[in-house]
């Protein structure tokens, strides 16, 4: 997960701040519910994306990005490589979302 976050091109890298990234083993039926049967996470992002935040955005507490193991885990059949790959690609996904990306256009980046 670190390499994910020390690949980060600036200006991104330096632009990273007040977000939290955590490793958790399965998403919840809360978090699983929007996306419907038979569909899973790899990653979550909560927060305000930078590019809703005004200049009233002060004293909050830090958005977080949750990676889940086991989803990529299942997926990559355990190949340890694979894994890897899974995380660094689930993780800088979701650093996007902090930065205002959406999934429409991550798609249409080929991410």
């Amino acid at each position: 997960m670190g390499d994910a976050i020390d690949s980060l091109p600036e200006p991104f890298s330096s632009h990273l701040w007040n977000v939290s990234v955590v490793v958790e083993d399965e998403p919840t039926p809360d978090q699983l519910a929007p996306l419907g049967p038979g569909r899973t996470l790899f990653g979550l992002y909560q927060g305000i994306p930078q590019t809703a935040r005004n200049l009233n955005y002060t004293s909050v507490m830090p958005d977080k990005i949750t990676i889940f193991r086991g989803p990529i885990t299942r997926a990559c059949r355990g190949d340890a490589d694979e894994i890897a790959h899974q995380v660094k690609v689930t993780v800088i996904h979701e650093i996007a979302h902090h930065f205002g990306i959406s999934d429409q256009r991550l798609h249409e980046l080929g991410w």
